[in-house]
C-alpha cells in the first residue's frame, strides 16, 4: 500500500479522534459540566479501528499497543450506556473478532511480522521506549476511566482522565516530532487544547 493511502487512514482516524472530542467538548459547555455522550464511544472505536490499521501498516508498534489496549474498553463504555446492543449483532461480531484476527494474521503469519515491529531501523529502541510509554500512559487513562465508571456503573469522564490524557498527550508529541509523524502531530496538538478546558470545566463542576 502506498504511503498515501496509509497516511490517509491515519488522517481520518485522527479527524475522527479529534471530531468525538469536539461534539463531547461542545456538549459540556452548553452544560457547563463534563459529560459523555454515547457518539464519543461510537466515534472513538472507529476511530480506534482505523488508527490500529495505520499503526499496522506503519510496522510502528507503540500505536497499535495504544489501540489494542482501549479498543474493549470503548465498547465496555457503549455497554455501561445500553447503546451496545442498539448496533447490528453482525457488526458487532465483526468489531469483536478484527482485533484477534488481525493478531493471529500478524504474528502467526511469519517471523518477519515481529522483526518489523520490534526491529524497525526507523525506531531506534530509545524511540520505541518513548513512544510506549507515551502510549501506555494516554492509554492508562481510559483504563482510570472505566474503573472509576464500573464502580459507579456509569459512563464517566472524571478529572484524573483529563489530566492522564494532556500528560500522555504531551509525550505523545514529543514522539510525533522526533518520528515525524504529522498525524501523531495534528491530531495530539488539536485534543491538548480540549483536554485543558475539560480540566478546568472539571475543577468548576467539583469546586
Amino acid at each position: 500500500m502506498s504511503s498515501w493511502w496509509v497516511y490517509t487512514i491515519g488522517f481520518i482516524a485522527q479527524i475522527l479522534f479529534s471530531a468525538r472530542l469536539m461534539i463531547q467538548w461542545i456538549a459540556s459547555e452548553k452544560q457547563k459540566k463534563v459529560l459523555t455522550p454515547s457518539s464519543f464511544w461510537k466515534i472513538s472505536l472507529f476511530a480506534s479501528f482505523l488508527l490500529f490499521v495505520y499503526g499496522y501498516l506503519r510496522s510502528d508498534f507503540s500505536i497499535m499497543l495504544g489501540q489494542a489496549l482501549t479498543y474493549f474498553i470503548y465498547i465496555r463504555n457503549l455497554q455501561l450506556q445500553g447503546e451496545w446492543t442498539n448496533l447490528n449483532v453482525n457488526f458487532r461480531w465483526f468489531l469483536y473478532l478484527f482485533p484477534v484476527i488481525l493478531f493471529f494474521y500478524s504474528y502467526n503469519n511469519n517471523t518477519y511480522d515481529i522483526q518489523k515491529l520490534f526491529f524497525n531501523e526507523e525506531i531506534p529502541l530509545w524511540l520505541l521506549v518513548l513512544g510506549s510509554g507515551a502510549q501506555i500512559i494516554f492509554t492508562f487513562r481510559f483504563i482510570y476511566q472505566w474503573i472509576y465508571s464500573e464502580k459507579i456503573n456509569e459512563s464517566v469522564l472524571p478529572l484524573g482522565f483529563w489530566i492522564l490524557s494532556l500528560t500522555g498527550a504531551g509525550l505523545i508529541l514529543i514522539y510525533a516530532v522526533i518520528r515525524k509523524d504529522p498525524v501523531l502531530l495534528i491530531g495530539h496538538l488539536v485534543g491538548s487544547i480540549i483536554y485543558i478546558r475539560n480540566i478546568v470545566l472539571s475543577v468548576r463542576q467539583y469546586a
